[in-house]
């Protein structure tokens, strides 16, 4: 018959269960994954929601009072898709670069703002002339929506690779403990005595990783994540940290000395 205490026990070892593989980096990274379908669909919406209201008004500033059917009017509606397809186009590869934190240049920001740019003054250009306040801030409102949604989504798109970075960075550095190689014992080797079997190996630790690479750097090395894995032997999760620490210190150094 169960006890509380066996109760609670089972209680403690779900507990503790639930919480290691709500810490695990794969886990971590799933559920930043679905964050970030989320975030892609609704910003993707408000965008072309945003577009959508925008192309009607500048056909009609294109059109500029042409009769409904003929060929201006219709050519008219050809002006905003223009200009949107490119920028959907830009959003849409730095859906990807962004994915992987690769920076794009200059000239994919300059086209995005140009095209966004654009839209806001085909937008707003007949308010602007009529003197209507009120028409200016209606029809500002959507392009400037889209501007704003084009710059953060990529913001939060490599925010969120960041986040599952840290989670594995985070969980290497729990679990990481470097250890000899167990070998077989030579026949003459004398026998290991029990202190010396119950004496733990000491885990490596962080500063321990930082002192190796602090003594083997020199000023013509630069310091990179696959430099100090290669002085220190450290993952590829830890490097990173690693690197920037040992960077930070040179660049103390320097200020100090000058």
């Amino acid at each position: 018959m169960s006890t509380n205490a066996d109760r609670l026990a089972r209680d403690a070892a779900d507990a503790a269960e639930v919480r290691r593989w709500q810490s695990h980096p794969d886990v971590i990274a799933w559920r930043v994954e679905r964050v970030r379908r989320q975030v892609d669909r609704l910003c993707w919406a408000g965008i072309v929601l945003g577009l959508a209201f925008t192309t009607a008004n500048v056909q009609w500033f294109a059109a500029a009072g042409a009769e409904v059917g003929s060929l201006p009017w219709l050519t008219a509606w050809l002006l905003d898709p223009t200009v949107c397809l490119v920028l959907l186009a830009i959003l849409r590869a730095e859906q990807i670069t962004a994915r992987y934190q690769v920076h794009t240049g200059r000239w994919v920001r300059a086209a995005k703002w140009l095209t966004l740019a654009a839209t806001y003054v085909m937008n707003t250009w007949s308010s602007w002339a009529a003197g209507s306040p009120a028409g200016v801030v209606l029809h500002s409102v959507p392009p400037v929506v889209v501007f704003v949604a084009a710059e953060a989504v990529t913001d939060l798109r490599d925010k969120l690779t960041d986040a599952v970075h840290v989670a594995v960075s985070t969980s290497m550095n729990r679990t990481e403990v470097h250890e000899p190689a167990a070998t077989e014992p030579a026949v003459d080797e004398p026998a290991v005595t029990v202190a010396e079997v119950a004496r733990p190996e000491r885990r490596k630790l962080f500063a321990d990783y930082l002192a190796d690479a602090r003594a083997v750097w020199s000023a013509e090395v630069e310091i990179t994540p696959a430099w100090v894995r290669e002085a220190t032997g450290c993952s590829r999760g830890l490097s990173s940290r690693l690197a920037a620490a040992l960077a930070a210190e040179v660049a103390e150094g320097v200020r100090h000395d000058q």
